[in-house]
């Protein structure tokens, strides 16, 4: 599977929008108390930057690809900007991909092929619009707490997300949540073809003062980019 299918694949599932699992999960009373808390930290913030890996793992296809990638979000505003490094050379990341959304238009950026596809964002609340990826908790999810955690000698709250709409591309998002910090420390989403997506936070900066044109694209920057509206 080539970088640029898993990347499109990956954002489609983290953009757009169970068996067993999805019968018996509930909107578990413990669960809520621990989301409520990392939703409340997070919207106390106007703008939040992180630094992210993700990791693409299928067993069956004998497939796993990591990435690096920063995350700038300004959740009140539905507004953020995502931006994926190419895994060729990890010491010098270069830009291969970026998602880029002022809360009316959506951009897609491919590097490689220098393409931007628009489309109009997904504000309704239930995708994963990584503006809300702390709150997506709030809109069409069951969860339960499955307890406490140790990684790396830190104490982190496992909790299991499960989609209210079954026809959903996944069936399940596990949540790893700082007990200290209060903050979300890493997504596994589970998809309906074998696919692991794993988004690992590697830093949290709240409150960081960017421009407003850190949430939409000129073309202008781009020269010779095709433009591909799919609105």
């Amino acid at each position: 599977m080539t970088n640029d299918k898993i990347m499109k694949k990956l954002f489609i599932i983290f953009l757009l929008t169970l068996p067993a699992t999805y019968l018996f999960a509930q909107k578990d009373a413990t669960a809520k108390v621990i989301l409520n808390q990392v939703s409340a930290k997070y919207k106390a913030y106007d703008v939040v930057k992180t630094d992210f890996e993700f990791t693409l793992d299928n067993q069956q296809a004998g497939v796993k690809e990591t990435q690096t990638g920063t995350l700038i979000a300004r959740s009140k505003a539905n507004k953020f900007r995502v931006t994926l490094y190419g895994a060729d050379n990890p010491a010098k990341p270069d830009v291969a991909q970026e998602i880029i959304s002022d809360g009316k238009t959506q951009w897609t950026y491919l590097k490689k092929d220098n393409e931007v596809q628009i489309n109009a964002p997904d504000n309704s609340g239930e995708g994963l619009n990584p503006a809300q990826i702390f709150t997506i908790y709030e809109h069409g999810y069951k969860y339960i707490y499955n307890g406490e955690v140790k990684i790396g000698g830190k104490v982190y709250q496992e909790i299991d997300l499960t989609p209210e709409d079954i026809k959903k591309s996944f069936f399940k998002v596990r949540l790893e949540i700082d007990k200290a910090k209060k903050q979300i420390y890493s997504a596994l989403i589970f998809d309906n073809n074998g696919n692991r997506y794993k988004y690992t936070l590697r830093s949290f900066v709240p409150n960081i003062q960017v421009p407003e044109n850190t949430f939409s694209f000129d073309p202008k920057m781009h020269k010779g980019v095709e433009i591909v509206d799919l609105r």
